[in-house]
């Protein structure tokens, strides 16, 4: 008899399928930091979502077998993230935050700010849930920080206001997806320019910061997000600045501000030396976020305004 040849198929599992993504990754030399800080990571994700795995199932999941279907609609994924260099949640559409799930496109930043982890705190020990009746997010972008913040404060109205309409179609969408459109409002405005004259018991926001010098340095990955929702100016502060003299009119009287300003808090605290600035501390990482009282803000009202119409960097 003559002898006959099989063709043996390459059989890959989900999880052998992630290290072969990630060593694709690694090899591309990518920038991370939209959700995740590694090539595993990330290769984790992508696959999970090609694959229309659940995260949740992920211990279970590793040991399944990989359809060669399967394997090309990862394979292509990959390619897109190194061809593209657009950041992972741009091509899943998808993007966790304060562990809820958010649509996300171009239009609005990829939700990251440790911000979350001091809602999902409540904002303790500076506010009283209990007493939480009105937050303000200015530069929602996506609507992550209002709708976290509506589900944390179960009591509370939302104005969640931004300045570019393409992003706030994106907040709206997740807003009426996580069925807040009684209680979030996304509003067209300048910073403070849709409040009129309502007050606030908790400011936040993740404004513009990064200055033009920065800006110019940042990796592809970054230069995908809307440059508007990234650039603050020549030193970073223009939006963060306004915000630090304007907030107290929209604060109750024990309201709170809270600020994200990122690799900038070093020129924020040289340009405003007298301010008590509260750095918050997260046990998940990240940093650069203060948060100053409305009696703070009054109490310094003269050095915001002075220095931060005259002085800079």
């Amino acid at each position: 008899m003559g002898s006959r040849t099989r063709t043996v198929r390459k059989v890959l599992t989900v999880g052998e399928l992630i290290f072969q993504s990630a060593e694709r990754l690694d090899r591309a030399d990518l920038a991370y930091g939209h959700g995740t800080d590694n090539p595993l990571d990330e290769a984790a994700a992508l696959v999970f979502h090609a694959l229309n795995l659940n995260h949740v199932d992920a211990p279970r999941a590793y040991a399944r077998v990989v359809s060669p279907r399967g394997r090309a609609r990862v394979s292509h994924l990959i390619t897109q993230r190194i061809r593209s260099r657009r950041p992972a949640a741009y091509l899943t559409r998808r993007m966790w935050f304060a562990g809820l799930e958010f649509y996300v496109d171009e239009r609005v930043l990829v939700p990251r700010s440790p911000i979350a982890e001091l809602i999902e705190q409540g904002f303790a020990p500076w506010a009283d849930e209990r007493q939480v009746r009105r937050v303000l997010d200015v530069g929602t972008g996506s609507g992550c920080i209002a709708v976290a913040a509506a589900k944390r404060f179960s009591r509370a109205q939302v104005d969640a206001v931004d300045i570019s309409r393409p992003a706030l179609v994106v907040a709206r969408r997740n807003i009426r997806r996580h069925r807040l459109s009684r209680r979030v409002h996304a509003l067209l405005g300048d910073l403070f320019g849709a409040s009129d004259s309502r007050r606030y018991d908790i400011i936040v926001s993740n404004p513009p910061y990064v200055g033009t010098r920065e800006f110019l340095a940042l990796p592809a990955e970054y230069r995908r997000e809307p440059s508007i929702a990234l650039r603050g100016g020549p030193s970073g502060l223009d939006a963060v600045s306004r915000m630090l003299r304007e907030a107290e009119t929209f604060l109750q009287p024990n309201g709170i501000l809270v600020v994200e300003v990122g690799n900038t808090q070093r020129a924020l605290e040289k340009r405003y030396p007298g301010i008590p600035f509260t750095w918050i501390e997260f046990q998940r990482g990240g940093g650069g976020v203060f948060l100053l009282t409305r009696k703070e803000l009054q109490a310094h009202r003269s050095e915001l305004n002075g220095r931060g119409k005259s002085r800079r960097l």
